[in-house]
């Protein structure tokens, strides 16, 4: 029986247990299941044209083999087959392949096949996550069969268009605005096409990337609190209930001399967010909307990796999602430093609490991808929780490996990206680093520090306007994810300073080491800054 099925017969503990089980796993019977579908996996993987392309003929009988002779992978090792879409090399068959961006200025896209048994697991992984972002404590939830979901995802191809499309093997939960128009609509059409429809019928649930639920939720209340959106045909369309209130919270607004938020309009039982950066907008969320936003993982390789449960206090990974590994965050550096030195993994059971780690997976179900870093950063926040009364490890999801700069779960700006945009701009820069930095909103945005040709300044305050805008075009020309940033959330990601003439090389004399050009560390950031004042 589906989700439907046993909301009518209200099999509520039977749902919990189905759906939420996994969170009364001991780290023994978690690491069974992990070890049980890797076995399954290994065979389906080694045996595939695509596993044997990697593995050079070699076949591995268990795990730890399998761990020695398949090496850390990326997308570049599977690119030739799946770009292809090659469905006779793959461990299982495909039933749909999902997109999303690559790499800005080298490749632009990549795809990941999805069989029907990763797709079956990815149903009751993101069921689990809507019960329990209306959960309170342990067993209890509420969803209907009637409950309806405000619509801040992208569509297929992207990996976020699969949600609708599994919900609805569970349940009739309703999107608003419906999939198959919203696939048609801009984001702002989107927008005004759900705030209508949830002011006519109410809402209980809304999904989105943090940055773009926050970015909603003010387009909400700027056409709430202005009413401009609503013509008096809308008003007799809606249910009487959405009337009252209304009305009740125009009168609270006035008296408390505030804008209208979502949270006088609606009362959510359950809100998600996926991405990047939430911890940045979780905050404004929360008073937006009166409920702590429950924050999940998901990519396009994997499906939905991990969700948080009602403490909102560290994901749990699914079990039967992937197989995961983790490197240290000493071992990622060392391997950046030094690309011949090969990191070492640790798997669930032997994490540490506090320590940082690059995420490994290796997809189960007949997924293509093996021991492959997605380039994800978790921080182990928990190896047991009284209050989840969970003895599995949890984690918090801390950015992007340091060699790739995310800017609020929209753009992947790599070193060779910025590269591009420098070559094609023409610009006269001699020296760079960028790194991800934060404002007084807390709201991320990429800094470069930049250092040009000598001769090439005139005015320095008005260099560092002419670079920003320049770099910015090129930006905006190379990843379309990167003018998305400015379209659907309003932001400038960019910030150019400029350095003194010789600054890098001075550093370089100084530390007796060159300045690496993604995300040093602060510290690095802070000698190059004094360095250049007295250079």
């Amino acid at each position: 029986m589906n989700l439907k099925e046993k909301l009518k017969k209200q099999q509520y503990n039977e749902i919990w247990e189905k759906y939420c089980g996994f969170l009364d796993l001991t780290m023994d019977g978690y690491m069974q299941i992990q070890r049980r579908l890797m076995e399954e996996q290994i065979r389906l993987w080694s045996n595939s044209g695509l596993g044997q392309s990697i593995l050079k003929g070699k076949h591995p009988e268990n795990l730890d083999e399998f761990r020695q002779m398949v090496p850390l992978t990326t997308y570049d090792d599977y690119a030739d087959m799946l770009l292809s879409k090659r469905a006779d090399v793959l461990p299982g068959n495909p039933i749909i392949w999902i997109q999303t961006t690559w790499e800005g200025g080298k490749h632009p896209i990549k795809v990941a096949p999805y069989t029907r048994s990763m797709l079956d697991t990815y149903r009751n992984n993101v069921t689990a996550c809507l019960i329990l972002s209306t959960s309170t404590e342990k067993g209890k939830f509420d969803v209907e069969n009637t409950d309806k979901i405000l619509y801040g995802l992208a569509p297929l191809p992207y990996a976020t268009g699969l949600f609708p499309l599994a919900l609805g093997e569970e349940a009739d939960i309703e999107f608003l605005p419906a999939v198959k128009d919203a696939v048609n609509m801009s984001f702002s059409e989107r927008n005004k096409a759900g705030f209508k429809m949830a002011m006519k019928r109410d809402v209980e649930f809304f999904f989105g990337l943090g940055s773009v639920a926050y970015a909603v939720s003010q387009s909400l209340s700027a056409m709430g609190s202005s009413g401009k959106s609503l013509g008096a045909l809308d008003l007799l369309k809606f249910r009487p209930h959405m009337i009252y209130r209304l009305l009740q919270a125009k009168q609270r607004c006035r008296q408390e001399e505030r804008d209208m938020l979502p949270r006088d309009l609606f009362k959510l039982k359950g809100f998600m967010v996926a991405g990047t950066d939430n911890q940045c907008y979780k905050d404004d969320l929360e008073r937006l909307w009166g409920i702590r936003p429950m924050e999940l993982f998901a990519g396009t390789e994997p499906s939905i990796i991990g969700t948080e449960t009602w403490t909102r206090n560290g994901m749990y990974f699914f079990p039967d999602t992937a197989f995961y590994e983790f490197i240290t965050e000493e071992d990622m550096l060392k391997n950046y430093e030094d690309p011949t030195y090969i990191p070492r993994t640790c798997l669930m059971d032997e994490v540490v609490l506090g320590e940082k780690y690059e995420l490994v997976f290796t997809v189960l179900k007949g997924g293509a991808f093996a021991r492959y870093r997605c380039g994800d950063m978790y921080r182990c926040v928990g190896l047991e929780n009284r209050e989840d009364q969970t003895v599995i490890p949890r984690f918090e999801y801390m950015d992007r490996v340091p060699w790739i700069i995310d800017i609020a779960g929209f753009t992947r700006i790599s070193e060779n990206g910025i590269r591009s945009v420098i070559k094609l701009s023409g610009l006269p820069i001699r020296d760079w680093v960028a790194i991800k930095e934060y404002n007084e909103m807390h709201r991320p945005y990429l800094h470069m520090y930049v250092e040009v040709e000598q001769g090439a300044l005139v005015n320095r305050a008005m260099s560092s306007e002419i670079l920003k805008e320049l770099l910015s075009t090129y930006f905006e020309y190379i990843d379309s994810d990167y003018r998305d940033l400015k379209k659907i959330l309003g932001m400038d990601p960019l910030v150019v300073t400029v350095l003194r003439c010789g600054s890098f090389h001075a550093y370089r004399q100084q530390e007796g080491k060159k300045i690496r050009h993604m995300s040093p560390s602060r510290h690095e950031i802070s000698r190059l800054l004094k360095i250049q004042e007295i250079s």
